[in-house]
């Protein structure tokens, strides 16, 4: 029996165990966190089992005492039964006393002989009574001692089935809930995956057409940076020839080299774009993969290439950069580099910037920027950070909080960048 207690234990200890340990590992892969829940479930429920067999044994004590009382009244009744047998065999040889001498005087009392008769009748009747009444309680004890073991076996048959049933029920109501714990989380993650892939079906054509237009211009300003080298090399060469006009071919000639550089510029920056969105496309293609690998990515291509429209607004990437008045008058306010961080934004991240500043709760606002020019908030705040991390060389939005705020450092100089813009809206 004690066996058997052990091994049951020892058998609720493992299942305890391996079913937390499980249930604790599927939502979050987390070994070391699976690992001390199974262990706090383990001590949980090896102390309801010791709570459980306490209560058991006070109660099979309990119904003990009460048995034992039962016995030992019948023990009481049995003693008092066996005086009250022995006074009727006491009283019994007594009348036989008597009736012995009543023999003796018979020829002196015929009489009294009947009588005798009589009462020796009565005797006899009474003694077969009491003889009756002794083996009915004789076998009423017997009866009571076989009840009592059948009530022993009973009892232990029913605690043990009583602790069976609690265990598999307070089991399977907590894996009842679990489960639609998890039914709830994985219902909000096919929602947020599948909005996730329409979006990235929505843009992935036109980020692939957009990056197609840009190698293209790069092309021609490459054609037309050739073209003025060759322009300045045939002025170079004919630099003696038109030493009157030197004057006007030297001013032609910072003017080209200016906007040389400024094309240069541009072209740097239409290849740091282009990479920061093919990086882009390419942690949302990852991302879908490890969510749902039974979508392939060759699928989601010509899916989303036959059924999205062309809405993404790359043309105010690609058009220069011009705010010298503006660089001017603000020298002095804004930094250096803040002011050229100022320059590469376009109107929607200065939007993005200004809901977040200015509004407690602004994921609405940023959702609604997103979905007017095609893409998602988190891609607007992570362009956002990347264009700062480029030319501030830090991050300017905490990317972790639960809704985007500006890091304290920078909040001076992203309100007097947001001054500046209201004063010069004509952002790129």
């Amino acid at each position: 029996m004690q066996s058997a207690i052990v091994s049951n234990r020892l058998f609720l200890g493992i299942v305890a165990f391996s079913v937390s340990f499980g249930l604790s590992l599927v939502p979050n892969w987390d070994y070391t966190k699976a690992f001390v829940t199974g262990i706090i479930t383990l001590i949980a429920t090896y102390s309801a089992a010791f709570c459980v067999d306490r209560r058991r044994k006070s109660y099979e004590m309990f119904v003990l005492s009460s048995l034992r009382k039962r016995i030992k009244e019948l023990e009481g009744l049995k003693s008092r039964i066996a005086r009250e047998i022995s006074q009727i065999e006491e009283h019994r040889l007594a009348l036989y006393n008597d009736f012995q001498k009543l023999q003796t005087q018979v020829t002196e009392c015929r009489n009294q002989r009947d009588s005798i008769h009589r009462e020796l009748s009565t005797f006899a009747g009474q003694k077969k009574q009491l003889e009756n009444e002794i083996n009915a309680l004789k076998t009423e004890i017997h009866n009571l001692d076989k009840n009592k073991a059948e009530v022993n076996t009973s009892f232990s048959t029913l605690t043990s089935e009583k602790r069976r049933l609690e265990l598999n029920c307070n089991v399977y109501r907590s894996e009842i809930n679990q489960l639609q714990t998890q039914i709830l989380e994985l219902q909000e993650e096919k929602a947020e995956i599948e909005n996730n892939v329409t979006l990235l079906g929505r843009l992935k054509p036109q980020i692939e057409e957009k990056i197609y237009e840009l190698r293209m211009q790069v092309q021609n300003l490459e054609l037309e940076i050739s073209q003025k080298n060759q322009l300045l090399l045939s002025t170079t060469n004919n630099r003696e020839d038109i030493e009157s006009n030197l004057s006007d071919f030297q001013t032609q000639i910072i003017e080209q080299q200016a906007e040389l550089n400024r094309l240069q510029g541009q072209i740097l920056l239409l290849q740091q774009e282009r990479d920061l969105l093919q990086s882009h496309v390419w942690d949302l293609l990852q991302q879908i993969e490890t969510l749902n690998p039974e979508i392939l990515p060759d699928k989601i291509h010509e899916d989303t290439q036959e059924n999205l429209p062309e809405v993404f607004p790359f043309e105010e990437l690609i058009e220069p950069i011009t705010f010298v008045d503006i660089a001017s008058n603000t020298s002095e306010e804004l930094p250096e580099e803040w002011m050229h961080f100022f320059q590469i934004l376009p109107d929607y991240e200065i939007a993005v910037l200004k809901a977040i500043l200015e509004q407690e709760n602004s994921r609405d606002t940023i959702k609604q920027i997103a979905e007017a020019n095609i893409t998602m908030p988190n891609l607007l705040i992570d362009a956002i950070n990347d264009k700062a991390d480029d030319t501030l060389g830090e991050l300017i939005i905490d990317p972790r909080a639960e809704n985007p705020e500006i890091y304290h450092e920078h909040i001076i100089n992203v309100k007097k960048m947001l001054a500046l813009y209201q004063n010069y809206p004509s952002q790129p």
